[in-house]
């Protein structure tokens, strides 16, 4: 059974490494080196090897790039190089839901008809099933997603966390009290340090995944070309099924990644009508999905093949974008919706283009609650230069920030002293609602070295994290 989070204590900032890199430093895109990860490896050293080309996963799509590299092929097919250097986001995927952006409210009387949601930590009569239909008799009863006492913007759960307080399911849909937030209403989440699947599987080595991480984010199981090959084909739900099952039945957080990506999509070029009925043929089917990465990595470090298609009828520079923001609402209304991308806290200019981005589309009617930010290349710099990035990040979007895929990928020591100088950061920043890292158990990681776990043998950055956060130690 999964030990309830503990509220995260006060925690301080921990010295950087000698020569800390500048956060305003000018992007760098090398040539050279790639990184043929077949089970998820990568080359060693940086926070981010310049110049390396995608993992590829035994023969399934790719995963990420690295900053300067070249997409690789999905099953053999051709993969369109970045415009700039290829992306970095690293193959995580999934989301968790209850969406905040603006704190929301709560519900009225009437919840949900049939067949809605369960609250978090209860299950109506029956649960959900593993492939996320949810018990009839639609959401669950009094307490729904609203704990009392939440989470602190530095811990874990409060006395009573995200449990039904008593509630028993409603029958024919019936009314919930106080149930699921209405849309934009992720305040209800706790601010959570989560991680992702090893190799598709979710324990390891013995060891309960949400012994230690209270969210999870499918690594390549939920991007769109794991699903369906092509999009006029038939849908394979059966990993993500499993992933999503485990969630629920453990009670941690579900967070999608990702709708639409240049990268890790079907043939086609699809339609948006076959866009569309992606999206709403994933919602459908995971309603306890939080959080999603509606849009991964937009230009110039990808742009999908149906972009053209995708934004017919929208306005504003990118009508594509908007467009899946608005339906990723029209069908997982619930979900936090997050545009997410790598080095947008790590360099001002891609910062600053980001930050454009979110404006014009909010401008044009995207309904974005949030906006992630990978963190891959974090490896050497300053609290105070992260600090500052990720406080222009909020004051220029106006949105909750998400640390979305960090991870350091070095030897024992400089995985520890990155951790103690970032994660501080990230877990006393009131604007900073939640993190993932990306990558547990060492050797199955996108990042060479970037585990936190040894076999069952925890790394000190490990031991340190846990007890931050007052969550046991591995193997326990």
């Amino acid at each position: 059974m999964r030990r309830n989070s503990i509220p995260f204590t006060a925690l301080t900032i921990g010295l950087c490494l000698v020569g800390c890199g500048s956060a305003d430093a000018p992007a760098v895109f090398g040539s050279g080196g790639s990184q043929d990860l077949g089970g998820y490896g990568a080359a060693t050293g940086g926070a981010r090897p310049t110049g390396g080309n995608v993992q590829t996963l035994g023969g399934a799509y790719a995963g990420e790039t690295n900053v300067g590299g070249n997409r690789s092929s999905v099953g053999g097919a051709s993969q369109a190089s970045s415009p700039t250097g290829g992306s970095a986001n690293t193959g995580g995927l999934a989301t968790t839901g209850g969406r905040d952006a603006t704190g929301g409210t709560v519900a009225t009387t009437g919840g949900h008809a049939s067949g809605g949601n369960p609250a978090t930590g209860g299950k109506a009569t029956g649960g959900i099933a593993a492939t996320g239909g949810a018990a009839p008799g639609g959401t669950s009863g009094v307490g729904g997603v609203t704990s009392t006492g939440s989470v602190s913007a530095t811990g874990g759960k409060a006395a009573g966390g995200a449990s039904q307080t008593g509630g028993t399911p409603a029958s024919g849909g019936g009314s919930v009290t106080g149930g699921m937030p209405a849309v934009g209403g992720a305040s209800a989440l706790p601010k959570f340090v989560g991680n992702i699947d090893t190799n598709r599987s979710i324990d390891s080595g013995g060891m309960k995944y949400s012994n230690y991480w209270d969210q999870i984010t499918p690594e390549n199981a939920g991007k769109w070309g794991s699903v369906q090959a092509n999009a006029s084909g038939a849908f394979n739900w059966s990993t993500l099924d499993a992933i999503y099952a485990h969630a629920v039945t453990d009670g941690i957080i579900f967070k999608e990644h990702v709708f639409v990506w240049g990268a890790g999509q079907p043939s086609g070029p699809p339609t948006q009508a076959q866009v569309e009925n992606w999206i709403k043929s994933f919602c459908a089917r995971y309603p306890n999905t939080k959080l999603i990465d509606v849009v991964s990595e937009p230009p110039p470090h990808t742009t999908p093949t149906y972009a053209a298609n995708l934004g017919v009828g929208e306005t504003g520079s990118w009508p594509w974008i908007t467009k899946a923001f608005k339906l990723a609402r029209q069908y997982c209304g619930d979900a936090v919706l997050i545009l997410n991308d790598y080095n947008n806290i790590e360099y001002a200019d891609q910062e600053t283009h980001f930050i454009e981005i979110v404006k014009d589309i909010k401008a044009n009617g995207a309904p974005i609650d949030a906006v992630g930010c990978q963190a891959h290349s974090l490896k050497g710099r300053t609290a105070a230069s992260v600090q500052a990035n990720i406080d222009t990040m909020a004051t220029g979007t106006g949105l909750p920030i998400y640390i979305t895929e960090y991870d350091i990928g070095d030897n024992d020591q400089v995985q520890l002293t990155n951790f103690q100088t970032h994660m501080p950061v990230f877990l006393n920043t009131a604007s900073v609602k939640g993190i993932t890292v990306w990558g547990w158990i060492n050797g199955s990681t996108w990042i060479t070295n970037s585990g936190l776990v040894n076999g069952t043998t925890p790394r000190p950055a490990m031991t340190w994290l846990m007890e931050q956060l007052k969550r046991p130690v591995p193997p326990n």
